[in-house]
C-alpha cells in the first residue's frame, strides 16, 4: 500500500473549508481503506493513466506528496513525468457539455439550483484546468484555476463566482452558508459570459490540439 495527499493541502492554499485529498494504491480490495476519504486505484490503473497522459496522472505528478509506502518506495515519482497530455480537446468539450446541460436546467427555473450551480463551477474549473494542462506551462488544478489563467482568466462578476463556489461547497461537502434567493437576472447574464469564455478556450484547444 502507498498512501499519497494532493490538492490543496499539497499546494499551500487550503483554507477552512478545503478537505485533504487523499490517494490510496493498492493491490486488490482493502478494508481499512473507505472510499469515502480516499481515492483508491491499483497500481496497474494509474500506470495505465501515466501512459495516457490522462490530466490526474499530470495532477499527481505535479501535486502530490507521499505519506506512506509499505516498502518505502514512492511509486509515483518512480514512474516519471506522465505522456504527453493530448486530451485536451475531448476533456474541454466533455466539460463545455457538463456546464451548458447545468445552464440550461438554471434557465427553465431547477428545483435544484444549488446542484446546478456546483456543476457549473466544477465544470468551469476543469476547462480550465485541462486549457492550462494543454496550452501553458503553469498548470492550474485548484478551485481558483479558471482565474489563474493570466490574460485567458474567466472575468465575471466577484459575487456570482463566489455564488458558484459556495454552491459547490453546500453540494459536495455540505458547508458554509445557506444560499438565499438569487435574482436570476443578474446570475444568468454572467453564466452566458461563463459559456462564452468556455467556448472560446474550446476552440483554442481545438485550434491547435
Amino acid at each position: 500500500m502507498h498512501i499519497y495527499a494532493f490538492g490543496s493541502i499539497c499546494r499551500g492554499d487550503i483554507s477552512v473549508d478545503s478537505d485533504v485529498d487523499l490517494l490510496a494504491l493498492v493491490e486488490g480490495r482493502d478494508s481499512r481503506l473507505d472510499p469515502e476519504k480516499f481515492s483508491i486505484y491499483s497500481y496497474a490503473r494509474i500506470i495505465e493513466l501515466w501512459e495516457a497522459g490522462n490530466a490526474f496522472a499530470w495532477h499527481l505528478s505535479l501535486e502530490s506528496r507521499l505519506i506512506y509506502a509499505a516498502d518505502g518506495a514512492d511509486v509515483l515519482k518512480s514512474l516519471g513525468s506522465p505522456s504527453k497530455y493530448l486530451g485536451a480537446v475531448a476533456d474541454c468539450l466533455k466539460f463545455r457539455d457538463i456546464f451548458e446541460s447545468s445552464f440550461r436546467s438554471v434557465q427553465k427555473g431547477t428545483p435544484s439550483l444549488v446542484f446546478e450551480l456546483s456543476t457549473i463551477f466544477l465544470a468551469l474549473r476543469n476547462v480550465a484546468t485541462c486549457y492550462s494542462l494543454s496550452r501553458t506551462d503553469s498548470p492550474a488544478f485548484g478551485r481558483d484555476s479558471a482565474r489563474s489563467l493570466g490574460p485567458r482568466s474567466l472575468d465575471i462578476d466577484e459575487n456570482v463566482y463566489s455564488l458558484l463556489m459556495q454552491a459547490r461547497l453546500l453540494s459536495t461537502r455540505g458547508a458554509g452558508e445557506s444560499i438565499g434567493d438569487i435574482d436570476l437576472a443578474i446570475l444568468l447574464p454572467e453564466l452566458k459570459r461563463c459559456r462564452s469564455w468556455i467556448d472560446e478556450l474550446c476552440h483554442e484547444v481545438k485550434l491547435n490540439g
